[in-house]
């Protein structure tokens, strides 16, 4: 019964850094566009150097 007071408060902890760094991670638009980049692949370059 004893660890449920050690691993309760840690479990909480953990989850609002993960909260914190999910909020930190949307603000700074590293989910603005999740479409465009699967596609690039497909995309033929246009400046080729060789």
């Amino acid at each position: 019964m004893n660890i449920i007071y050690f691993l309760l408060p840690l479990a909480l902890v953990l989850g609002g850094v993960f909260v914190a760094f999910f909020i930190w991670a949307t603000k700074n638009g590293q989910y603005d566009d999740l479409d465009t980049p699967a596609k690039r692949m497909l995309f033929d370059d246009e400046n080729h150097t060789n």
